[in-house]
């Protein structure tokens, strides 16, 4: 393999203050981290207090010779993407050769050795391995193998589970599918950042509360919303029944598709898409909202993560109404309303918009104490105890290097290398 850069700029940048003593965490992750601001995002922001993180992402399709691109997404956590010649997608066996090879010299250049490994997909194991890993997390939050008819994930995620120091199941359903097969599998359920879902002046003036209140300016009352990726676990067919039940109430839904066609989306005249949305913007949207909602399949959420809307919705004193999925209702069955079929939750969603008095007080109360108690810090931390033992190991030395670029590749940040 060949190896070629050129300087970015004369000037040397240096690492962060404190960060060539905080040991890397090389986390192979299934999405993109620009995508949605989701469980990977929360906990490794937090976690990069004690770690140098290193966020490997799927890899690009390019026309050029392979090269691998790094800049800082957060402070403390750099996105790595290889771009490769390949048109497989995902961490596709196809793809791995290359990636490594980009890997390997990125690490060699940034005196890399022996690095603690985060995988949240079991796609790419083999590029885990050839680090050499001093430890090896798998964060569980969906579970795509056990749905899988690819052999090949399958058998892979069975190796995973063999070689994991620490399994970590991101809610009570994928847990217990995982405390049988390993003996390190601890529960650590999706958080919420507590103070940036609180209700929000409706006098504001940022432009996340003036482009909210411009939106909802000609969506009547009542509104019921939902904010999140729109994927297939949304149950589209409940949501427009509910629609056609109560052509009176106005429904709006906020987020980016993935895996789901736009034209697979129901249209109605009370039924409002709103696309992606930023995350800055969503506290501002609910506030816009009666009833926040959680239309879920709950067959396909038994392979995921606990919904982490559950508790942005609660920390933003709304009243929630969701199918009935395990992980909510075992979660937050005392403060969320639990309804099965459209008709039932759109009853659901009428009491909930009826309930007054001591009733309401109490659930706000207790819906706050279930806020206060699962933060994305407590579950930072909780994450962290489980990692230092193996984090601080002899070895694993971060050393700064200049940041490097092709020649000639388009710019776009720090750090780009080519592998033949």
């Amino acid at each position: 393999m060949n190896f070629s850069a050129a300087h970015a700029t004369s000037a040397r940048p240096t690492l962060q203050d404190g960060a060539a003593e905080r040991p890397p965490l090389v986390v192979f992750a299934a999405t993109r981290w620009r995508f949605d601001w989701q469980r990977p995002q929360q906990l490794l922001t937090r976690l990069a207090k004690h770690y140098r993180v290193l966020y490997v992402e799927e890899p690009r399709t390019t026309h050029q010779d392979p090269w691998l691109e790094c800049g800082e997404a957060a402070p403390g956590v750099e996105v790595l993407v290889a771009h490769t010649r390949c048109d497989a997608r995902g961490f596709h066996d196809e793809q791995l050769p290359v990636v490594g090879r980009l890997l390997a010299t990125f690490m060699r250049e940034r005196g890399i050795a022996r690095p603690l490994v985060w995988l949240d997909t079991p796609a790419p194991l083999p590029l885990a391995e050839a680090l050499d890993p001093r430890g090896i997390v798998y964060d569980c939050h969906d579970d795509a193998a056990a749905t899988s008819d690819d052999d090949i994930l399958r058998h892979r995620e069975a190796r995973l589970m063999q070689l994991a120091d620490v399994v970590v199941a991101g809610g009570p359903s994928l847990y217990q599918s995982h405390r049988g097969r390993h003996a390190n599998v601890h529960c650590i359920a999706n958080a919420v950042a507590a103070t940036h879902f609180a209700p929000p002046a409706m006098s504001a003036k940022s432009i996340e509360a003036v482009s909210a209140r411009a939106i909802h300016a000609a969506i009547p009352n009542p509104r019921l919303g939902f904010f999140g990726v729109i994927d297939e676990r949304v149950d589209l067919d409940l949501l427009a029944r509910m629609a056609d039940l109560r052509p009176d109430w106005h429904f709006v839904m906020a987020g980016p598709l993935r895996g789901v066609a736009p034209e697979a989306l129901p249209r109605r005249g009370n039924l409002t898409w709103l696309g992606a949305q930023t995350y800055a913007i969503l506290p501002h949207l609910q506030a816009h909202w009666d009833v926040c909602l959680l239309p879920l399949k709950v067959d396909v959420c038994a392979h995921r993560a606990a919904p982490i809307e559950a508790l942005e919705y609660l920390a933003g004193q709304k009243s929630v109404v969701s199918t009935p999925v395990h992980d909510v209702a075992a979660l937050h069955g005392h403060t969320v309303r639990i309804a099965d079929g459209a008709h039932a939750f759109v009853e659901a969603c009428r009491v909930a918009m009826c309930e007054r008095g001591p009733l309401r007080r109490q659930r706000r109360i207790d819906a706050l104490i279930a806020v206060h108690s699962c933060t994305w810090e407590r579950a930072a931390e909780r994450v962290h105890r489980l990692l230092v033992e193996f984090a601080h190991e002899p070895a694993g030395l971060l050393v700064d290097v200049a940041p490097l670029r092709v020649a000639g590749a388009p710019h776009r940040d720090a750090y780009r290398a080519s592998a033949n």
